[in-house]
């Protein structure tokens, strides 16, 4: 009987140590009274390169300080296969251009 109960605890203990946390830094809205509101996005150049786009916006008191715009060009990815379906529910095979994952580290 008291190894069910330890087992059990330690059950419950792993269970909850492994929910994901509440993220308390995901936000709806910029706060601007004072913040840098950052932009990335990535656009067909030519058939060889995308642009990436970087912008910043730095929020002082409720209005826009500055705002900082880096362009780049990098190359294209190639292309992929991948399966698309209309309206009807008829899937066909299609090719479209690989896209560039964004990952951002804040600091």
């Amino acid at each position: 009987m008291l190894r069910r109960i330890v087992a059990l605890s330690l059950l419950s203990l792993c269970l909850s140590a492994c929910s994901e946390p509440e993220n308390e830094d995901v936000t709806q809205a910029v706060n601007r009274e004072g913040s840098v509101e950052s932009a990335i996005q990535v656009t067909d150049l030519d058939n060889t390169h995308k642009l990436l786009t970087t912008t910043h916006k730095v929020w002082v008191n409720g209005s826009v300080y500055r705002t900082i715009a880096y362009y780049d060009t990098v190359p294209t990815l190639g292309k992929t296969t991948q399966v698309a379906e209309n309206s009807d529910g008829d899937s066909k095979e299609i090719v479209v251009d690989k896209d560039y994952e964004i990952f951002i580290t804040v600091k």
